[in-house]
Protein backbone atom coordinates (compact mmCIF):
# COMPACT_ATOMS: atom_id res chain seq x y z
CA UNK A 1 0.00 0.00 0.00
CA UNK A 2 2.97 2.29 -0.39
CA UNK A 3 2.04 5.23 -2.63
CA UNK A 4 4.32 7.36 -4.79
CA UNK A 5 5.31 10.71 -3.37
CA UNK A 6 3.17 13.68 -4.29
CA UNK A 7 4.81 15.52 -7.20
CA UNK A 8 5.42 19.21 -7.32
CA UNK A 9 2.33 20.92 -8.71
CA UNK A 10 2.30 23.62 -11.33
CA UNK A 11 -0.19 26.42 -10.88
CA UNK A 12 -1.71 27.25 -14.26
CA UNK A 13 -4.08 30.14 -14.55
CA UNK A 14 -7.66 29.08 -14.12
CA UNK A 15 -10.18 29.68 -16.86
CA UNK A 16 -10.76 33.34 -17.57
CA UNK A 17 -14.20 32.59 -18.97
CA UNK A 18 -15.67 31.43 -15.67
CA UNK A 19 -17.22 34.06 -13.49
CA UNK A 20 -17.36 34.32 -9.73
CA UNK A 21 -20.49 35.26 -7.77
CA UNK A 22 -19.96 38.78 -6.49
CA UNK A 23 -20.30 37.98 -2.78
CA UNK A 24 -18.63 34.56 -2.72
CA UNK A 25 -14.96 34.06 -1.99
CA UNK A 26 -12.87 30.88 -2.14
CA UNK A 27 -12.69 28.98 1.16
CA UNK A 28 -9.45 28.58 3.07
CA UNK A 29 -6.95 25.78 2.33
CA UNK A 30 -8.19 22.22 2.77
CA UNK A 31 -7.81 18.60 1.72
CA UNK A 32 -10.80 16.47 0.66
CA UNK A 33 -10.67 12.71 1.30
CA UNK A 34 -13.37 10.77 -0.57
CA UNK A 35 -14.15 7.26 0.69
CA UNK A 36 -15.77 5.44 -2.22
CA UNK A 37 -13.61 7.07 -4.89
CA UNK A 38 -14.57 4.47 -7.49
CA UNK A 39 -18.30 4.68 -6.86
CA UNK A 40 -21.13 6.10 -8.92
CA UNK A 41 -21.77 9.02 -6.57
CA UNK A 42 -18.19 10.24 -6.84
CA UNK A 43 -18.25 9.98 -10.62
CA UNK A 44 -21.72 11.41 -11.35
CA UNK A 45 -22.12 14.13 -8.74
CA UNK A 46 -19.18 14.88 -6.44
CA UNK A 47 -16.56 15.24 -9.18
CA UNK A 48 -18.77 17.37 -11.48
CA UNK A 49 -19.61 19.59 -8.50
CA UNK A 50 -15.91 20.07 -7.74
CA UNK A 51 -15.28 20.85 -11.41
CA UNK A 52 -18.07 23.44 -11.41
CA UNK A 53 -16.58 25.05 -8.29
CA UNK A 54 -13.20 25.13 -10.02
CA UNK A 55 -14.75 26.82 -13.06
CA UNK A 56 -16.26 29.53 -10.86
CA UNK A 57 -13.05 30.01 -8.84
CA UNK A 58 -14.70 28.79 -5.63
CA UNK A 59 -12.10 26.22 -4.64
CA UNK A 60 -9.08 27.31 -2.62
CA UNK A 61 -5.74 27.53 -4.41
CA UNK A 62 -4.25 25.31 -1.69
CA UNK A 63 -6.52 22.33 -2.29
CA UNK A 64 -6.12 18.60 -2.92
CA UNK A 65 -8.22 15.44 -3.14
CA UNK A 66 -7.42 11.89 -2.01
CA UNK A 67 -9.72 9.19 -3.35
CA UNK A 68 -9.88 6.04 -1.22
CA UNK A 69 -11.27 2.71 -2.42
CA UNK A 70 -10.48 -0.99 -2.25
CA UNK A 71 -9.85 -1.42 -6.00
CA UNK A 72 -6.20 -1.54 -7.04
CA UNK A 73 -5.32 1.66 -8.90
CA UNK A 74 -2.99 4.65 -8.76
CA UNK A 75 -3.09 8.43 -9.05
CA UNK A 76 -2.93 8.63 -12.85
CA UNK A 77 -5.37 5.77 -13.45
CA UNK A 78 -7.95 7.43 -11.20
CA UNK A 79 -7.47 10.76 -12.92
CA UNK A 80 -7.88 9.10 -16.32
CA UNK A 81 -11.01 7.26 -15.15
CA UNK A 82 -12.64 10.51 -14.00
CA UNK A 83 -11.52 12.35 -17.14
CA UNK A 84 -13.25 9.73 -19.29
CA UNK A 85 -16.37 10.01 -17.15
CA UNK A 86 -16.42 13.80 -17.49
CA UNK A 87 -16.13 13.56 -21.27
CA UNK A 88 -19.00 11.05 -21.35
CA UNK A 89 -21.30 13.64 -19.77
CA UNK A 90 -20.80 16.19 -22.57
CA UNK A 91 -24.04 16.78 -24.43
CA UNK A 92 -25.94 14.30 -22.27
CA UNK A 93 -29.31 14.61 -20.56
CA UNK A 94 -28.38 14.04 -16.91
CA UNK A 95 -27.92 16.49 -14.07
CA UNK A 96 -24.44 17.27 -15.39
CA UNK A 97 -24.52 17.81 -19.17
CA UNK A 98 -21.92 20.40 -20.17
CA UNK A 99 -21.48 21.52 -23.77
CA UNK A 100 -17.74 20.97 -23.31
CA UNK A 101 -15.19 20.44 -20.56
CA UNK A 102 -13.07 23.47 -19.71
CA UNK A 103 -9.66 21.84 -19.93
CA UNK A 104 -7.91 24.59 -17.97
CA UNK A 105 -10.20 24.13 -14.98
CA UNK A 106 -10.17 20.33 -15.28
CA UNK A 107 -6.36 20.19 -15.47
CA UNK A 108 -6.13 22.46 -12.44
CA UNK A 109 -8.35 20.00 -10.56
CA UNK A 110 -6.76 16.73 -11.72
CA UNK A 111 -3.29 17.93 -10.74
CA UNK A 112 -4.61 17.90 -7.18
CA UNK A 113 -6.09 14.38 -7.32
CA UNK A 114 -4.46 11.37 -5.65
CA UNK A 115 -5.58 7.80 -5.14
CA UNK A 116 -5.12 5.57 -2.10
CA UNK A 117 -5.97 1.87 -2.01
CA UNK A 118 -7.68 1.05 1.25
CA UNK A 119 -10.10 -1.27 2.99
CA UNK A 120 -12.80 0.64 4.88
CA UNK A 121 -12.79 -2.00 7.63
CA UNK A 122 -9.01 -2.42 8.02
CA UNK A 123 -7.28 -0.29 10.67
CA UNK A 124 -3.97 -0.52 8.80
CA UNK A 125 -5.50 1.28 5.84
CA UNK A 126 -6.28 4.25 8.04
CA UNK A 127 -2.74 4.35 9.41
CA UNK A 128 -1.45 4.44 5.83
CA UNK A 129 -4.00 7.11 4.96
CA UNK A 130 -2.79 9.25 7.86
CA UNK A 131 0.72 9.23 6.41
CA UNK A 132 -0.58 10.06 2.91
CA UNK A 133 -2.62 12.96 4.26
CA UNK A 134 0.44 14.39 5.99
CA UNK A 135 2.47 14.08 2.77
CA UNK A 136 -0.11 15.75 0.51
CA UNK A 137 -0.99 18.35 3.14
CA UNK A 138 2.65 19.41 3.10
CA UNK A 139 2.91 19.39 -0.71
CA UNK A 140 -0.19 21.54 -1.21
CA UNK A 141 0.00 23.56 2.01
CA UNK A 142 -3.57 22.73 3.00
CA UNK A 143 -3.01 23.80 6.60
CA UNK A 144 -4.00 20.52 8.24
CA UNK A 145 -7.67 21.10 7.33
CA UNK A 146 -9.31 17.87 6.17
CA UNK A 147 -12.80 16.90 4.99
CA UNK A 148 -13.66 13.19 5.03
CA UNK A 149 -16.50 12.49 2.58
CA UNK A 150 -18.29 9.16 3.10
CA UNK A 151 -19.56 8.37 -0.42
CA UNK A 152 -19.99 4.73 0.62
CA UNK A 153 -22.79 2.31 1.43
CA UNK A 154 -24.49 3.27 4.69
CA UNK A 155 -23.34 0.05 6.38
CA UNK A 156 -19.82 1.51 6.41
CA UNK A 157 -20.70 4.86 8.03
CA UNK A 158 -20.18 3.83 11.64
CA UNK A 159 -17.14 1.67 10.96
CA UNK A 160 -15.30 4.31 8.90
CA UNK A 161 -15.87 6.94 11.59
CA UNK A 162 -14.73 4.51 14.29
CA UNK A 163 -11.50 3.90 12.36
CA UNK A 164 -10.99 7.61 11.74
CA UNK A 165 -11.21 8.06 15.50
CA UNK A 166 -8.78 5.23 16.28
CA UNK A 167 -6.27 6.63 13.80
CA UNK A 168 -6.74 10.11 15.34
CA UNK A 169 -7.59 11.47 11.92
CA UNK A 170 -10.50 13.57 13.17
CA UNK A 171 -8.64 15.11 16.10
CA UNK A 172 -7.66 18.59 14.97
CA UNK A 173 -5.33 19.11 17.92
CA UNK A 174 -2.20 20.14 16.06
CA UNK A 175 -0.75 23.36 17.48
CA UNK A 176 -1.24 26.41 15.25
CA UNK A 177 0.89 29.54 15.02
CA UNK A 178 -0.45 32.48 16.99
CA UNK A 179 -1.59 34.29 13.84
CA UNK A 180 -3.34 31.29 12.26
CA UNK A 181 -6.61 29.47 12.92
CA UNK A 182 -6.52 26.03 14.49
CA UNK A 183 -6.73 23.24 11.87
CA UNK A 184 -10.12 21.55 11.58
CA UNK A 185 -11.46 18.10 10.62
CA UNK A 186 -15.00 17.57 9.22
CA UNK A 187 -16.97 14.51 8.10
CA UNK A 188 -19.66 14.46 5.39
CA UNK A 189 -22.17 11.62 5.66
CA UNK A 190 -24.45 10.70 2.76
CA UNK A 191 -27.97 9.34 3.09
CA UNK A 192 -29.59 7.13 4.18
CA UNK A 193 -28.85 8.10 7.77
CA UNK A 194 -30.42 5.08 9.41
CA UNK A 195 -33.33 2.92 8.23
CA UNK A 196 -35.71 3.68 11.06
CA UNK A 197 -35.83 5.60 14.34
CA UNK A 198 -33.78 3.08 16.32
CA UNK A 199 -30.99 2.76 13.74
CA UNK A 200 -30.79 6.55 13.34
CA UNK A 201 -30.47 6.97 17.10
CA UNK A 202 -27.85 4.23 17.27
CA UNK A 203 -25.82 5.75 14.43
CA UNK A 204 -25.98 9.22 15.98
CA UNK A 205 -24.85 7.84 19.33
CA UNK A 206 -22.01 5.93 17.68
CA UNK A 207 -20.56 8.77 15.65
CA UNK A 208 -20.99 11.33 18.44
CA UNK A 209 -18.58 9.26 20.52
CA UNK A 210 -15.92 10.15 17.95
CA UNK A 211 -17.05 13.50 16.54
CA UNK A 212 -18.56 16.71 17.86
CA UNK A 213 -21.83 17.77 16.26
CA UNK A 214 -20.15 20.77 14.64
CA UNK A 215 -17.84 18.37 12.76
CA UNK A 216 -20.71 16.39 11.21
CA UNK A 217 -22.32 17.36 7.90
CA UNK A 218 -25.27 15.06 7.08
CA UNK A 219 -25.74 15.89 3.43
CA UNK A 220 -28.93 16.00 1.36
CA UNK A 221 -28.41 17.24 -2.18
CA UNK A 222 -32.00 18.54 -2.41
CA UNK A 223 -30.91 21.38 -0.13
CA UNK A 224 -28.21 22.32 -2.62
CA UNK A 225 -30.78 23.25 -5.25
CA UNK A 226 -31.23 26.98 -5.77
CA UNK A 227 -35.02 26.77 -5.77
CA UNK A 228 -35.05 25.03 -2.39
CA UNK A 229 -32.70 27.60 -0.89
CA UNK A 230 -34.93 30.32 -2.35
CA UNK A 231 -37.98 29.21 -0.37
CA UNK A 232 -36.90 31.09 2.76
CA UNK A 233 -35.96 34.17 0.77
CA UNK A 234 -39.27 34.12 -1.08
CA UNK A 235 -41.24 33.82 2.15
CA UNK A 236 -39.37 36.13 4.48
CA UNK A 237 -38.22 38.92 2.15
CA UNK A 238 -41.61 39.62 0.55
CA UNK A 239 -44.16 41.35 2.73
CA UNK A 240 -47.04 40.29 0.48
CA UNK A 241 -46.69 36.55 1.09
CA UNK A 242 -45.67 35.89 4.68
CA UNK A 243 -48.87 37.44 6.21
CA UNK A 244 -50.91 34.90 4.19
CA UNK A 245 -48.69 31.94 5.07
CA UNK A 246 -50.92 30.36 7.74
CA UNK A 247 -54.09 28.42 8.52
CA UNK A 248 -56.29 31.50 8.10
CA UNK A 249 -55.60 31.69 4.37
CA UNK A 250 -54.20 28.33 3.23
CA UNK A 251 -56.43 25.32 2.61
CA UNK A 252 -53.73 22.69 2.15
CA UNK A 253 -50.25 22.06 0.77
CA UNK A 254 -49.13 19.41 -1.72
CA UNK A 255 -45.49 18.37 -2.07
CA UNK A 256 -44.65 16.16 -5.03
CA UNK A 257 -41.36 14.50 -5.98
CA UNK A 258 -42.18 12.48 -9.10
CA UNK A 259 -39.60 10.63 -11.14
CA UNK A 260 -39.66 9.19 -14.65
CA UNK A 261 -36.89 6.71 -13.87
CA UNK A 262 -37.52 3.28 -12.43
CA UNK A 263 -35.52 1.24 -9.97
CA UNK A 264 -33.49 -0.27 -12.84
CA UNK A 265 -30.10 -1.52 -11.55
CA UNK A 266 -30.80 -0.55 -7.93
CA UNK A 267 -33.00 -3.56 -7.19
CA UNK A 268 -30.96 -4.84 -4.26
CA UNK A 269 -30.99 -1.42 -2.62
CA UNK A 270 -34.68 -0.83 -3.23
CA UNK A 271 -35.76 -4.23 -1.95
CA UNK A 272 -34.34 -3.31 1.47
CA UNK A 273 -35.33 0.35 1.36
CA UNK A 274 -38.45 1.24 -0.62
CA UNK A 275 -39.72 4.66 -1.66
CA UNK A 276 -40.66 5.91 1.80
CA UNK A 277 -37.25 5.32 3.41
CA UNK A 278 -35.42 6.43 0.27
CA UNK A 279 -37.16 9.78 -0.17
CA UNK A 280 -39.48 10.92 2.61
CA UNK A 281 -37.49 11.41 5.87
CA UNK A 282 -34.80 13.26 3.92
CA UNK A 283 -35.64 14.88 0.56
CA UNK A 284 -39.40 15.41 0.95
CA UNK A 285 -39.25 16.42 4.61
CA UNK A 286 -36.60 19.01 3.75
CA UNK A 287 -39.08 20.66 1.37
CA UNK A 288 -41.79 20.42 4.02
CA UNK A 289 -39.82 22.07 6.81
CA UNK A 290 -38.56 24.88 4.54
CA UNK A 291 -42.20 25.57 3.68
CA UNK A 292 -43.59 25.30 7.21
CA UNK A 293 -40.84 26.71 9.45
CA UNK A 294 -41.18 29.91 11.46
CA UNK A 295 -38.98 32.91 10.60
CA UNK A 296 -35.52 32.46 12.16
CA UNK A 297 -33.93 35.29 14.09
CA UNK A 298 -30.96 35.30 11.68
CA UNK A 299 -29.35 33.30 8.90
CA UNK A 300 -26.99 31.65 11.37
CA UNK A 301 -26.95 27.89 11.04
CA UNK A 302 -28.23 27.11 14.55
CA UNK A 303 -31.07 29.64 14.26
CA UNK A 304 -32.34 28.11 11.02
CA UNK A 305 -31.84 24.47 12.00
CA UNK A 306 -33.64 25.01 15.32
CA UNK A 307 -36.70 26.36 13.48
CA UNK A 308 -36.69 23.30 11.24
CA UNK A 309 -36.57 20.99 14.24
CA UNK A 310 -39.50 22.89 15.77
CA UNK A 311 -41.57 21.98 12.69
CA UNK A 312 -40.76 18.29 13.03
CA UNK A 313 -41.51 18.28 16.75
CA UNK A 314 -44.97 19.71 16.00
CA UNK A 315 -45.80 16.96 13.49
CA UNK A 316 -47.90 14.11 14.79
CA UNK A 317 -46.73 10.57 13.95
CA UNK A 318 -48.39 9.54 10.69
CA UNK A 319 -51.06 6.91 11.24
CA UNK A 320 -51.03 3.98 8.79
CA UNK A 321 -54.47 4.88 7.44
CA UNK A 322 -53.01 8.23 6.36
CA UNK A 323 -50.35 6.52 4.23
CA UNK A 324 -50.55 4.86 0.82
CA UNK A 325 -47.97 2.66 -0.86
CA UNK A 326 -47.73 1.62 -4.47
CA UNK A 327 -45.66 -0.50 -6.83
CA UNK A 328 -45.45 0.01 -10.59
CA UNK A 329 -46.64 -2.41 -13.23
CA UNK A 330 -45.21 -2.47 -16.75
CA UNK A 331 -46.25 0.44 -18.91
CA UNK A 332 -44.97 3.31 -21.03
CA UNK A 333 -42.92 6.23 -19.70
CA UNK A 334 -42.15 9.16 -22.01
CA UNK A 335 -43.04 6.98 -24.98
CA UNK A 336 -40.79 4.10 -23.95
CA UNK A 337 -42.06 0.69 -22.82
CA UNK A 338 -40.79 -0.27 -19.37
CA UNK A 339 -41.09 -3.43 -17.29
CA UNK A 340 -42.79 -3.95 -13.95
CA UNK A 341 -40.83 -3.52 -10.72
CA UNK A 342 -41.07 -7.24 -9.99
CA UNK A 343 -39.30 -7.90 -13.30
CA UNK A 344 -36.35 -5.62 -12.52
CA UNK A 345 -32.92 -7.20 -11.83
CA UNK A 346 -32.30 -8.31 -8.23
CA UNK A 347 -35.98 -7.93 -7.31
CA UNK A 348 -38.11 -10.68 -5.76
CA UNK A 349 -40.89 -11.68 -8.23
CA UNK A 350 -43.29 -11.42 -5.28
CA UNK A 351 -41.73 -8.28 -3.83
CA UNK A 352 -43.70 -6.07 -1.46
CA UNK A 353 -41.28 -3.13 -1.70
CA UNK A 354 -43.06 0.11 -2.51
CA UNK A 355 -41.98 2.31 -5.41
CA UNK A 356 -44.55 4.99 -4.49
CA UNK A 357 -45.55 6.53 -1.17
CA UNK A 358 -48.11 9.18 -0.25
CA UNK A 359 -48.78 10.52 3.25
CA UNK A 360 -50.99 13.04 4.98
CA UNK A 361 -49.02 15.14 7.46
CA UNK A 362 -50.59 17.18 10.30
CA UNK A 363 -48.60 19.97 11.94
CA UNK A 364 -50.03 20.77 15.35
CA UNK A 365 -48.95 24.37 15.93
CA UNK A 366 -50.52 27.80 15.78
CA UNK A 367 -49.55 28.48 12.18
CA UNK A 368 -50.61 25.19 10.60
CA UNK A 369 -53.22 23.44 12.77
CA UNK A 370 -55.97 22.16 10.49
CA UNK A 371 -53.93 22.58 7.29
CA UNK A 372 -53.01 19.15 5.91
CA UNK A 373 -49.73 18.66 4.06
CA UNK A 374 -50.03 15.91 1.45
CA UNK A 375 -46.75 14.48 0.19
CA UNK A 376 -46.09 11.94 -2.54
CA UNK A 377 -43.09 10.47 -4.30
CA UNK A 378 -42.79 7.70 -6.84
CA UNK A 379 -40.85 6.01 -9.60
CA UNK A 380 -41.99 5.77 -13.24
CA UNK A 381 -44.61 8.48 -12.99
CA UNK A 382 -46.09 10.67 -15.72
CA UNK A 383 -43.25 13.15 -15.77
CA UNK A 384 -40.32 14.33 -13.67
CA UNK A 385 -41.51 17.00 -11.29
CA UNK A 386 -40.58 18.30 -7.85
CA UNK A 387 -42.87 21.04 -6.59
CA UNK A 388 -44.48 22.61 -3.56
CA UNK A 389 -48.07 23.62 -4.32
CA UNK A 390 -50.00 25.82 -1.88
CA UNK A 391 -53.76 26.07 -2.31
CA UNK A 392 -55.39 29.10 -0.72
CA UNK A 393 -58.88 29.02 0.71
CA UNK A 394 -61.71 29.69 -1.68
CA UNK A 395 -63.24 33.16 -1.84
CA UNK A 396 -66.97 33.56 -1.04
CA UNK A 397 -69.22 32.78 -4.02
CA UNK A 398 -72.21 34.99 -3.21
CA UNK A 399 -70.96 38.05 -5.12
CA UNK A 400 -70.74 36.05 -8.34
CA UNK A 401 -73.91 33.98 -7.96
CA UNK A 402 -75.82 35.99 -10.62
CA UNK A 403 -72.99 36.00 -13.18
CA UNK A 404 -73.50 32.48 -14.45
CA UNK A 405 -70.21 31.37 -12.96
CA UNK A 406 -70.63 27.84 -11.65
CA UNK A 407 -67.74 27.93 -9.17
CA UNK A 408 -64.72 29.94 -8.18
CA UNK A 409 -61.38 28.33 -8.73
CA UNK A 410 -59.01 28.39 -5.81
CA UNK A 411 -55.71 30.24 -5.99
CA UNK A 412 -52.50 28.24 -6.25
CA UNK A 413 -48.96 29.30 -5.48
CA UNK A 414 -46.54 26.74 -6.92
CA UNK A 415 -42.80 26.59 -6.25
CA UNK A 416 -41.19 24.41 -8.92
CA UNK A 417 -37.97 22.83 -7.65
CA UNK A 418 -37.16 20.91 -10.84
CA UNK A 419 -36.92 20.59 -13.74
CA UNK A 420 -38.53 23.89 -14.80
CA UNK A 421 -37.34 25.92 -11.82
CA UNK A 422 -39.56 28.84 -10.92
CA UNK A 423 -42.66 30.11 -9.14
CA UNK A 424 -46.20 30.56 -10.47
CA UNK A 425 -49.33 32.16 -9.06
CA UNK A 426 -52.82 31.28 -10.33
CA UNK A 427 -55.70 33.71 -9.77
CA UNK A 428 -58.99 34.96 -11.22
CA UNK A 429 -59.57 37.95 -13.52
CA UNK A 430 -62.52 39.31 -15.50
CA UNK A 431 -62.54 38.37 -19.16
CA UNK A 432 -62.82 41.49 -21.38
CA UNK A 433 -66.40 42.14 -22.44
CA UNK A 434 -69.74 43.63 -21.31
CA UNK A 435 -70.60 40.78 -18.91
CA UNK A 436 -68.81 39.41 -15.89
CA UNK A 437 -67.05 36.26 -16.99
CA UNK A 438 -64.19 34.93 -14.91
CA UNK A 439 -60.94 33.69 -16.37
CA UNK A 440 -58.27 31.82 -14.46
CA UNK A 441 -54.83 33.11 -15.38
CA UNK A 442 -51.29 32.54 -14.23
CA UNK A 443 -48.27 34.70 -13.54
CA UNK A 444 -45.07 32.76 -13.98
CA UNK A 445 -41.48 33.39 -12.91
CA UNK A 446 -38.87 31.11 -14.47
CA UNK A 447 -35.26 31.16 -13.35
CA UNK A 448 -34.08 30.70 -16.93
CA UNK A 449 -35.77 33.96 -17.99
CA UNK A 450 -34.00 36.07 -15.38
CA UNK A 451 -30.65 34.45 -14.70
CA UNK A 452 -27.97 33.00 -16.97
CA UNK A 453 -27.90 29.20 -16.94
CA UNK A 454 -25.45 27.62 -14.52
CA UNK A 455 -24.13 24.08 -14.59
CA UNK A 456 -25.18 22.73 -11.20
CA UNK A 457 -25.71 19.21 -9.88
CA UNK A 458 -26.88 20.28 -6.41
CA UNK A 459 -23.65 19.53 -4.53
CA UNK A 460 -21.72 22.72 -5.32
CA UNK A 461 -23.21 24.89 -2.58
CA UNK A 462 -23.07 22.02 -0.09
CA UNK A 463 -19.39 21.25 -0.71
CA UNK A 464 -18.57 24.95 -0.54
CA UNK A 465 -20.43 25.19 2.78
CA UNK A 466 -18.52 22.23 4.22
CA UNK A 467 -15.27 23.96 3.31
CA UNK A 468 -16.39 27.16 5.01
CA UNK A 469 -17.91 25.35 8.01
CA UNK A 470 -21.48 26.55 7.37
CA UNK A 471 -23.94 23.89 8.62
CA UNK A 472 -27.13 25.73 7.66
CA UNK A 473 -28.11 23.29 4.90
CA UNK A 474 -27.19 20.15 6.81
CA UNK A 475 -29.34 18.10 9.18
CA UNK A 476 -28.66 18.06 12.89
CA UNK A 477 -28.94 14.83 14.89
CA UNK A 478 -32.28 15.74 16.45
CA UNK A 479 -33.78 16.65 13.07
CA UNK A 480 -32.85 13.27 11.61
CA UNK A 481 -34.38 11.42 14.53
CA UNK A 482 -37.59 13.46 14.46
CA UNK A 483 -38.00 12.68 10.76
CA UNK A 484 -37.87 8.94 11.45
CA UNK A 485 -40.22 9.32 14.43
CA UNK A 486 -42.88 10.81 12.17
CA UNK A 487 -42.98 7.81 9.80
CA UNK A 488 -42.11 4.99 12.22
CA UNK A 489 -45.70 3.78 12.76
CA UNK A 490 -46.18 3.50 9.01
CA UNK A 491 -42.92 1.57 8.60
CA UNK A 492 -43.91 -0.80 11.40
CA UNK A 493 -47.36 -1.43 9.92
CA UNK A 494 -46.06 -1.94 6.41
CA UNK A 495 -43.49 -4.44 7.70
CA UNK A 496 -46.27 -6.53 9.24
CA UNK A 497 -48.73 -6.52 6.32
CA UNK A 498 -48.60 -7.69 2.71
CA UNK A 499 -50.38 -5.59 0.09
CA UNK A 500 -52.92 -7.67 -1.81
CA UNK A 501 -53.07 -5.30 -4.78
CA UNK A 502 -49.39 -4.99 -5.81
CA UNK A 503 -48.59 -3.92 -8.48
CA UNK A 504 -51.25 -1.22 -8.21
CA UNK A 505 -50.26 1.51 -10.68
CA UNK A 506 -49.15 1.41 -14.27
CA UNK A 507 -45.76 2.89 -15.08
CA UNK A 508 -46.22 6.28 -16.71
CA UNK A 509 -49.25 7.25 -14.61
CA UNK A 510 -49.68 9.40 -11.50
CA UNK A 511 -49.78 6.58 -8.96
CA UNK A 512 -52.32 4.24 -7.33
CA UNK A 513 -56.02 5.02 -6.96
CA UNK A 514 -55.70 4.79 -3.19
CA UNK A 515 -53.59 7.97 -3.25
CA UNK A 516 -56.47 9.81 -4.91
CA UNK A 517 -58.82 8.51 -2.24
CA UNK A 518 -56.47 9.82 0.48
CA UNK A 519 -57.28 13.37 -0.60
CA UNK A 520 -60.84 12.81 -1.78
CA UNK A 521 -61.95 11.72 1.70
CA UNK A 522 -60.88 15.14 3.02
CA UNK A 523 -63.65 17.24 1.54
CA UNK A 524 -63.16 16.17 -2.04
CA UNK A 525 -59.62 17.46 -2.50
CA UNK A 526 -57.54 16.15 -5.37
CA UNK A 527 -53.91 15.99 -6.43
CA UNK A 528 -52.54 18.43 -8.96
CA UNK A 529 -51.87 16.61 -12.25
CA UNK A 530 -48.38 15.16 -12.61
CA UNK A 531 -48.25 16.36 -16.21
CA UNK A 532 -47.10 19.34 -18.22
CA UNK A 533 -49.18 22.27 -17.01
CA UNK A 534 -50.90 23.69 -20.08
CA UNK A 535 -52.35 26.53 -18.06
CA UNK A 536 -55.82 27.13 -16.62
CA UNK A 537 -58.91 26.98 -18.80
CA UNK A 538 -61.97 29.29 -18.70
CA UNK A 539 -64.73 28.32 -16.28
CA UNK A 540 -67.87 29.94 -17.71
CA UNK A 541 -67.37 29.52 -21.46
CA UNK A 542 -66.01 26.93 -23.80
CA UNK A 543 -63.64 29.42 -25.40
CA UNK A 544 -59.95 28.64 -25.33
CA UNK A 545 -57.79 30.73 -23.07
CA UNK A 546 -55.83 33.39 -24.93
Amino acid sequence: MNAPAAPAVSKPERSATAGRPSSAKPPGPCLLVIFGAGGDLTKRLVTPALYNLACTHLLPENFAIIGVDHTASDDQAWRDHLSQAMQSFVGGTGEFDPAAIDQTAWTWLTERMYYQVGDFEDSKSFDTLRDRIAEIDKAHETGGNVIFYLAVADRFFGRVIDELGKAKLVDADEPAPADEAKPWRRVVIEKPFGHDLKSARDLNARILKVLDEDQIFRIDHFLGKETVQNIMTFRFSNGMFEPLWNRDHIDHVQITVAETVGVEARGSFYEATGALRDMVPNHVFQLLCMTAMEPPTSFEADAIRSKKVDVFKAIKPVEPHHAVRGQYESGSVLGKSVRAYRSEPNVDPRSNAETYAALKIDIDNWRWAGVPFYIRTGKYMTRRSSEIAIQFKQAPMALFAETGCEALRTNWLVIRVQPEEGISLQFEVKRPGPTVELQTVKMNFAYKDWFPPQQNVGYETLLYDVMTGDQTLFQRADQVEEGWRIVQRVLDQWAKTTPDDFPNYIAGTAGPAAADALLAQDGGRSWRPVAVDAGPKPLSTGLASK
